[in-house]
């Protein structure tokens, strides 16, 4: 094992999973705190998940650019849809 490794810094792949997890622990509060049929969100908390997708997105992108071509790939933002 590296003795110079810090084990109280979360690993790369933690932090990626990160926005995955708030979004799985935002979802799960939602279906416990509803009980009915359908579940609502506001549009704040559907933007916040849309921010953490997009996030883990990114840093897989560039991640996979890194490695595959030695450079980094540009995400293009995707405009919010309003209704």
């Amino acid at each position: 094992m590296d003795r110079t490794q810090n084990h109280t810094q979360p690993s790369r792949i933690e932090r990626q999973l990160a926005h995955l997890k708030l979004i799985s622990r935002l979802l799960g509060h939602e279906l416990h705190a509803q009980t009915g049929p359908r579940v609502t969100l506001s549009r704040e908390e559907l933007g916040e998940i849309q921010t953490s997708i997009d996030l883990f997105i990114e840093e897989l992108v560039k991640k996979r650019g890194s490695l595959a071509a030695g450079g980094e790939l540009e995400v293009q933002a995707v405009p919010a849809r309003v209704n």
